[in-house]
């Protein structure tokens, strides 16, 4: 129907979970359509409706994905895989054009995201402690000498996702080979405390951060969380609030923070649903539920910090299965 409330999910994959929240919470008000430029993308075959596209770097895709708005009376989308998010960022007004809203924050936002060392120099330059970063090895060597950071440190490409080539590194001659073998790293003071994860809404009308969910990280796999339990601390929402909105950031964050010396620090942003997202859902911070309410029109009323600590989250495998025509 004209009135029915869409939602296009892009680059699915496994992401079963994000698929079926929403079935769950657009359920008599609309569909929830899934595309993947695989038919083995699992996720897909949890939506109402699916598509198979072409990949993100084809001429035609952002075509495709446009029509495909455009047909289905999609009224929000988003991407579940970073590279598409700088694609949604820049072209938000031909989403808007068709009738559909990216669920996305600004180009300039999301770009900071995806360069480790903007991110740190946003940080840095904003007051707000984060992990000493590092793209001149020079630079290091003299923080080092000076006693200001030491081995172990991580080196990391500058730009990258899924803690893909991500070293730890236990002396000079170490982290000499690796500057040597690859180019657009950076080193990165190695942080001894606890890691813990955000998941954030900033409403896409009004521009407020309106939930956030703390987790500890108890076990990670593949730079996404395994196992985590659900925390509370007003100083950390005081500090994500204040972040975000100096930032400028919209619509779904996932955020790593380590805490040392009971201190805590800003590491890392991804401006999407991150893999611990259902740990949230399942503690009643129903991001979904504020997404199809910006589509329609409606600002979200800020439910920060209300849910209960305390609860753990394990992840598991699960398959499924679909025959094929």
């Amino acid at each position: 129907m004209k009135d029915d409330i869409n939602i296009l999910i892009l680059s699915c994959g496994t992401r079963n979970k994000i698929v079926r929240y929403f079935r769950k919470e657009l359920a008599g008000k609309g569909m929830v359509l899934a595309a993947d430029c695989s038919n083995l993308a699992p996720a897909l075959y949890d939506a109402d409706k699916h598509f198979i596209v072409p990949r993100m770097t084809d001429d035609e895709y952002l075509d495709t994905i446009l029509s495909i708005c455009r047909e289905n009376n999609v009224k929000g989308v988003f991407s579940l895989i970073d590279p598409e998010l700088i694609l949604l960022a820049k072209h938000i007004q031909a989403f808007l054009d068709v009738g559909a809203i990216p669920i996305v924050s600004d180009c300039n936002a999301v770009e900071m995201c995806f360069d480790k060392y903007s991110m740190f120099k946003f940080l840095d330059q904003n007051g707000f402690r984060t992990i000493k970063s590092y793209i001149d090895k020079d630079e290091f060597y003299k923080d080092f000498e000076a006693g200001l950071i030491d081995f172990p440190v991580f080196v990391k490409p500058v730009k990258g996702s899924a803690s893909i080539n991500i070293n730890k590194v236990m002396s000079k001659d170490e982290l000499e080979v690796l500057l040597n073998r690859h180019n657009d790293l950076m080193i990165q003071e190695y942080m001894d405390g606890i890691e813990y994860g955000a998941d954030v809404y900033i409403d896409m009308i009004s521009g407020e951060p309106v939930a956030i969910f703390t987790k500890k990280k108890i076990k990670m796999r593949a730079g996404e969380t395994d196992k985590s339990v659900s925390m509370k601390d007003e100083r950390l929402f005081e500090l994500i609030i204040s972040f975000v909105k100096r930032a400028g950031f919209k619509g779904v964050l996932d955020i790593d923070i380590f805490k040392v010396n009971n201190k805590y620090y800003i590491s890392e942003v991804n401006p999407r649903f991150g893999g611990g997202y259902p740990h949230a859902y399942e503690c009643c911070v129903n991001v979904p539920e504020m997404i199809i309410k910006n589509t329609e029109g409606n600002v979200n009323t800020e439910v920060i910090g209300r849910y209960d600590a305390g609860v753990y989250m394990m992840k598991y495998s699960e398959i499924k299965t679909v025959r094929r025509k």
